[in-house]
């Protein structure tokens, strides 16, 4: 990803798409997460839970891609103030 080439325009515009898809993220892992635990304590048969809860366990590693991004672009827009 070359930012020196993108415009200031284009680098806040991927800014907040990177917050809102990263909050969005964060959101939907939690709610995965949460129902799985609730799954695999209520429910006898909890095999489909103990499966499940591997999937927010294994996207979460995108998070912290995503703030390293937003970092890089932060960083640039400071450079060009």
């Amino acid at each position: 990803m070359d930012l020196k080439d993108k415009t200031t325009e284009k680098l806040n515009g991927e800014l907040k798409g990177l917050k809102m898809i990263n909050g969005a993220l964060i959101g939907v892992l939690s709610l995965l997460f949460i129902v799985c635990v609730y799954g695999l304590i209520t429910k006898e048969d909890s095999s489909t839970f103990m499966a499940l809860i591997v999937v927010p366990l294994a996207l979460s590693v995108i998070i912290p891609l995503n703030y390293g991004n937003m970092k890089k672009i932060k960083k640039e827009l400071e450079l060009r103030k």
